[in-house]
């Protein structure tokens, strides 16, 4: 389980860069703290709530399966 979720900091890193935006923007796209966005990423947070990597997903423009890939 942690792979999967080091897969999804990962994909989220990808697509933020890919849209050329800082971690701080992205937190405000996704109406999330700064934290959670760093530590999705780095991959400490252990278990993102489905409800937040949804708003991630929506503020990057990608689907929530993309996310998992």
């Amino acid at each position: 389980m942690s792979n999967e979720k080091s897969t999804i900091g990962d994909n989220i890193r990808k697509y933020r860069n890919k849209l050329g935006i800082s971690q701080d923007v992205l937190s405000k796209k996704a109406d999330l703290a700064f934290h959670t966005i760093a530590k999705i990423e780095v991959g400490s947070t252990h278990n993102p709530t489905i409800d937040t990597v949804k708003k991630i997903a929506d503020a990057i423009g990608v689907s929530l399966d993309d996310l998992m890939k």
